[in-house]
């Protein structure tokens, strides 16, 4: 049971922001604004969504790209936080997966995804 104060709170936070529909295999480029000292700029981070958990304010997406050297990066981030300005679907994947982390021990073309025909 939780506290039905902390759910309108989350509820209006939850309202505040729009988000794409995208899921698990879809290829997506994050808006994140980064503070260095009191300067602030905004950094694009695009790789292959292979993780969505959690629910309401909690939520968190991890995003998996291919770095410098074929070096496999992961980095999870909370959908409705504030350091996230935009978030865009590229490709959308298709999987029959919701939770991706097969693709850790996949490399080069084994680790594609096929791209989702809609009809």
């Amino acid at each position: 049971m939780r506290n039905k104060y902390i759910e309108n709170f989350e509820k209006a936070q939850v309202a505040e922001k729009t988000l794409p529909d995208f899921r698990a295999g879809d290829t997506v480029r994050l808006a994140v604004s980064i503070k260095e000292g009191e300067k602030s700029r905004v950094q694009s981070y695009e790789g292959v969504c292979i993780a969505r958990r959690g629910q309401g304010t909690g939520e968190t997406i991890t995003i998996r790209k291919i770095g410098a050297n074929g070096i496999g990066i992961e980095r999870i981030f909370p959908i409705y936080s504030d350091s996230i300005n935009e978030i865009k679907v590229i490709r959308r994947g298709r999987v029959r997966r919701a939770k991706l982390f097969y693709l850790r021990d996949l490399a080069g073309k084994k680790a594609r995804i096929k791209e989702l025909r809609r009809k």
